[in-house]
């Protein structure tokens, strides 16, 4: 008889470039982060190590505490339309007698392959008080007769951030749904049908209760990917009073990364080892909050 193959070892051999490039690029970044949290080092001296010296520095920060506030408002007035209109969209474009659905899932998925800074820039241009399209629209229309300065708003700032961060992943989380509702048996629809059950007793009882898990899904990558936000806001702009800099904007310009660079070339006092804190800081309240939604949605192992 011949020798068995280990197939287990050529399995490890081909997940293994994932894991190492994780380890390198993923795993190593973290624990280093963790380190310098725990450091003063501005980049150039020796890291001087200072306990938990940064992390009580955050926790007395005001700013960073209206950074998640902002995070927060734009985040609920960009996720609850958005995910009522993407299960909407996706209960009508699963019907079999619309026609073209294909075209429309793929036009409504659109924005979500845009860049959020192509977004930021865009609708920066469009907002804009002196030459942005919005305004010469409606005063064209009559509905106002000077121009608006948009983001001299706190609200308006806000709004404007979360009307680009909505049309980005509607269509995203549209297709999500879409997915859910085509998992769904037609056996089940079909027992509803012949009960007598209407179309909105059907997707009352049948479809929203199975798309639960979907729904949790959604709202959890949701709250990650919304504590999180960067991109658009920045291209936007602050607002008045920082009212739209989010806790990741923070972050950035904290730890005076080379990402921000990219942005900004004001920075004077580079702060890595408290940039470390914040973005631990940050990590913590996501786990907060996704904790909280897997407890309301009774998640269980």
């Amino acid at each position: 008889m011949g020798s068995k193959v280990n197939r287990s070892f050529y399995g490890y051999i081909f997940v293994a470039p994932f894991f190492i490039g994780f380890a390198v690029f993923g795993l190593m970044p973290i624990l280093y982060t963790l380190y310098l949290s725990f450091m003063k080092w501005d980049g150039f001296s020796d890291p001087v190590y200072v306990g938990l010296a940064n992390y009580s520095r955050l926790l007395h920060d005001s700013f960073f505490y209206q950074t998640i506030g902002n995070t927060l408002i734009i985040w609920i007035l960009s996720n609850v339309p958005q995910l009522i209109l993407s299960v909407l969209l996706a209960l009508v474009l699963n019907e079999r007698f619309i026609r073209g659905k294909h075209f429309f899932r793929a036009v409504y998925f659109f924005p979500h392959i845009i860049t959020p800074v192509t977004l930021g820039v865009i609708f920066s241009l469009m907002f804009d008080w002196q030459t942005g399209t919005i305004n010469k629209l409606l005063m064209s229309l009559g509905i106002i007769h000077d121009p608006v300065n948009w983001f001299n708003s706190p609200w308006w700032s806000r709004i404007i951030a979360s009307g680009v961060i909505c049309w980005q992943y509607f269509g995203f989380n549209m297709i999500v749904f879409i997915a859910g509702l085509q998992g769904i048996p037609r056996e089940v629809y079909e027992a509803a049908e012949v009960d007598g059950a209407s179309k909105k007793q059907t997707a009352l009882h049948i479809t929203l209760p199975l798309l639960r898990p979907v729904f949790l899904f959604v709202f959890i990558t949701s709250v990650i990917g919304g504590l999180q936000l960067f991109d658009a806001p920045l291209m936007l702009g602050d607002g008045p009073g920082n009212s739209s800099r989010t806790m990741v904007m923070y972050l950035y310009e904290t730890s005076r990364t080379m990402v921000m660079y990219l942005y900004e070339t004001a920075f004077k006092n580079f702060d890595y080892s408290y940039g470390a804190a914040v973005a631990y800081g940050i990590f913590f309240v996501v786990m907060f909050f996704t904790a909280i939604t897997a407890k309301a949605s009774k998640l269980k192992d």
